[in-house]
């Protein structure tokens, strides 16, 4: 297997509740990999916007945050920690006041310029396995191995629902699936980095697949490319 000079990249793009973050934590742990997840950066930010009253509305005072936020990520054996400055904003990134307002923040042109240097930069040897919405498209187009996720709303409704009762906050698959129905809609529809798979993407459906299953499909898929 001839490595890249860079090393690998492999992106997994797609919509949330598809099986992006567990996925790549476990592909990137089994090859070797860093990790990156991308929207967690989209969520340090929005978590600052909020503490400093900056507008969702307002892309230029977000553009300026973004640039002057200083994020950078820590890695340890079972993740990343997204930093601004010294402050760990990790366990703030997945309360219900960003849930609301991160796919405002991440429409932004400024914020997403913003964030691409910090995200290319993440790229070392002897590879890295990044997941979001538009890494294969936009972020890496470059990638090795570019995965787009897809799965049903039903079935992602009821992972994401089983995630929010398991961190024993309430949760409805009603309510997780009208959430998702409105992301996706959002998502797919901005003018800034749309969500939507690459041209040369592999398209994976994890409605009917476990975990295990979803990682050994991506490994595959990597050795069948790469002869690993």
């Amino acid at each position: 297997m001839a490595r890249p000079d860079h090393g690998f990249v492999v992106t997994l793009d797609g919509p949330a509740g598809s099986g992006k973050s567990t996925t790549a934590r476990a592909v990137a742990a089994r090859l070797g990999f860093v990790y990156l997840d991308t929207g967690a950066l989209y969520r340090a930010l929005t978590v600052l916007a909020l503490d400093s009253g900056v507008s969702t509305s307002d892309g230029r005072a977000l553009g300026r945050l973004a640039e002057a936020a200083c994020l950078h990520i820590a890695r340890n054996g079972t993740g990343q920690r997204v930093f601004a400055d010294s402050q760990d904003l990790t366990d703030r990134i997945r309360t219900p006041e960003v849930e609301r307002d991160v796919s405002a923040v991440s429409a932004v042109k400024e914020v997403r310029d913003a964030m691409l240097h910090l995200q290319r930069s993440q790229r070392q040897l002897p590879g890295l396995v990044a997941e979001g919405r538009d890494l294969g498209t936009v972020v890496f187009p470059d990638a090795d191995l570019k995965i787009y996720l897809v799965a049903d709303l039903a079935e992602r409704a009821r992972r994401r629902a089983l995630e929010r009762r398991a961190s024993g906050r309430d949760a409805s698959e009603e309510a997780e699936m009208a959430a998702m129905a409105a992301r996706d809609e959002f998502d797919s529809g901005r003018a800034v980095a749309p969500l939507r798979p690459a041209a040369d993407s592999v398209e994976v459906d994890t409605t009917d697949l476990t975990i295990d299953e979803q990682v050994d499909r991506v490994l595959q898929l990597f050795r069948d490319r790469f002869g690993a």
